[in-house]
């Protein structure tokens, strides 16, 4: 649907009677036309409940301060809500780190390029020089911050210089092969995106292919997770898997994991950059 004077609403809250009826009637009372709605309940007694709204209000770039203060203090409060509400017209900002493999990265610029995903890409950021390049026939910029065991503080420090202080709404590790460490997730403030080669949780950390072929797996994946300090263990937005055999080694295994993980990072990106995600705990509610 349009964009223009769109909104959409994320509510997360505990579960009780009234709630979808509290929102809709305050947007009703300001001339809003609901547009889509989606709702879960991990339990109607007792449990959390989540709810997706894509509403149209006529001026609403002008009229969202207020909407935002009145929602708060009239729905939200009463039902101890979290509440996250977003112009849909307002592309979020992305920022992308990477090594040397290129092709979840090259995807997503190419989608972004098409208009598959609507999100502007404002800068890469790699500790190789290697892909300058290819980023650079897309437009877009390319920071290199090379980084090494003894270097690691400064590079992070570098890289909070690039990525912090609200510069970006999300940023997507497309195969970047470092571990973020607590003291960067807490700084950089925003939600982070990893693609990882395996179908989590099982084979975490490095080599999953390697592993997997040593296990004799019939099936392999990738997952997007949020990022959190516990290596590859976020909250799971996004899987696929492919049917492999005894006949593939380690390296048919990552060219045919590379096909997933590129379609697994696209989803989980759009998804979340249209909103569609909720946070619970360990887990995720996709709409």
């Amino acid at each position: 649907m349009p964009s223009t004077d769109t909104a959409r609403l994320l509510i997360a809250c505990d579960d009780r009677p009234g709630i979808v009826a509290a929102v809709a009637s305050f947007l009703h009372a300001r001339g809003a036309n609901i547009a889509q709605s989606d709702q879960y309940s991990t339990d109607p007694e007792g449990g959390r409940f989540f709810l997706r709204m894509v509403f149209h209000l006529r001026g609403l770039s002008d009229a969202l301060p207020r909407l935002e203060r009145e929602l708060a203090a009239e729905v939200a409060a009463p039902f101890g809500m979290e509440v996250h509400l977003h112009d849909a017209a307002v592309r979020q900002r992305v920022a992308i780190l990477v090594s040397r493999y290129d092709h979840c990265l090259l995807d997503l610029l190419w989608r972004r390029r098409r208009g598959e995903l609507d999100l502007d890409v404002d800068l890469v950021v790699s500790n190789h020089p290697d892909l300058a390049a290819d980023v650079a026939g897309f437009g877009v910029p390319y920071a290199h911050v090379p980084v090494t065991p003894e270097t690691r503080a400064q590079a992070e420090a570098r890289q909070l210089e690039l990525l912090g202080g609200g510069r970006f709404d999300l940023i997507v590790l497309a195969r970047y092969m470092q571990v973020l460490s607590g003291a960067f997730l807490d700084a950089v403030g925003a939600p982070i995106i990893n693609i990882h080669h395996s179908f989590l949780p099982a084979f975490a950390g490095a080599g999953p292919y390697e592993r997997a072929r040593e296990r004799g797996v019939k099936l392999i994946g990738a997952t997007a997770h949020y990022v959190t300090e516990d290596l590859d263990a976020g909250p799971i937005i996004e899987q696929d898997v492919i049917r492999v055999s005894h006949r593939d080694t380690a390296t048919d295994l990552a060219r045919l994991g590379a096909d997933i993980e590129r379609t697994v990072l696209h989803r989980a990106v759009k998804w979340h950059c249209e909103d569609r995600v909720l946070v619970s705990g360990a887990t995720t509610v996709v709409f």
